[in-house]
């Protein structure tokens, strides 16, 4: 059952579409300002994935970088922005209106770090190759208009990027870049509830008794779904947690780009370096509308 609530726009434009207003390339000495915040999707089996940014840097289609230094991301902890939540990175900063192609974010490693759910307060390092020199590199264009604000927010989806890299490495972990370009006014979220009985029939406590699922968002209707790392990975993941205050299992997933989306939910855990097959229930075609929440249950038949 599907319902629409209008909402605060949340932010999400995926990489390659273009922010609002103007077009071109604007004239020499036009400017506008622009905002970046970052935010995060989850992660099943990390309690602390903080990565120390310590600037950003913006590619005009013809012109040289523009760079803006970053402090305090080394007390970040990017499962902390989660569910809408975001962290901003700069605010109203005065650019060159035209078209961008890239965006970097340099990281400090020696600040980085993870820490595992079941290992307690135990950091581990994480390594970002090239991360000090050429970044987390965020390739897509977008338009900064002239005499007008623009925000965008960079998805980091943490439990695409950090990976287990085995054997001998540069660090305990590695940080790939898995991170979407998202625009804040362009954007919805679909949100709901799991009932109890579908959690229970899934037997979710029987994989860890803190694990209620995830609810798997994929572009376009009707999408084929499959699990991370696979050809058909979704677009994103929201974890499923319980609202002591209302009784209820709940989700949300934010910035997405107004259009057609297939969910679905699994109590299943997903390893992002090997194939799975994973059980999916509720399988779903959903419309998401910018500024607007989209409500999705899912409930056992």
């Amino acid at each position: 059952m599907n319902s629409t609530l209008k909402m605060f726009a949340v932010s999400a434009l995926t990489a390659g579409i273009a922010g609002c207003g103007g077009g071109g390339s604007g004239s020499s000495d036009s400017t506008g300002t622009v905002s970046f915040g970052i935010t995060d999707a989850p992660a099943t089996d990390l309690s602390n994935v903080t990565v120390a940014f310590t600037e950003i840097r913006l590619k005009p289609t013809d012109g040289d970088w523009i760079s803006f230094p970053l402090e305090g991301f080394e007390t970040v902890n990017m499962l902390d922005l989660q569910g809408g939540v975001s962290e901003p990175l700069i605010t109203d900063q005065e650019v060159p209106a035209g078209e961008y192609s890239q965006v970097r974010l340099i990281v400090d490693t020696e600040n980085s770090f993870v820490k595992r759910s079941d290992t307690g307060d135990t950091e581990f390092s994480l390594a970002v190759p090239s991360g000090e020199q050429s970044g987390l590199k965020l390739q897509g264009d977008f338009i900064v208009a002239a005499d007008t604000s623009t925000s965008f927010t960079i998805d980091f989806d943490v439990r695409k990027a950090v990976v287990d890299p085995q054997g001998n490495a540069l660090a305990d972990f590695m940080l790939r870049p898995a991170l979407r370009l998202v625009n804040n006014l362009e954007v919805g979220s679909i949100a709901g509830s799991v009932d109890e009985s579908t959690i229970i029939q899934v037997r979710c406590s029987v994989n860890d008794p803190a694990y209620d699922g995830m609810v798997y968002v994929y572009q376009g209707s009707d999408a084929t779904i499959g699990d991370l790392g696979s050809e058909n990975e979704p677009l994103l993941t929201a974890p499923v947690a319980f609202d002591g205050e209302v009784s209820e299992y709940n989700y949300t997933a934010a910035f997405l780009v107004e259009g057609e989306y297939t969910v679905s939910y699994t109590c299943d855990p997903d390893d992002n370096e090997a194939a799975q097959e994973l059980t999916f229930l509720g399988t779903r075609n959903v419309t998401v509308t910018a500024e607007s929440q989209t409500t999705v249950d899912f409930v056992a038949e």
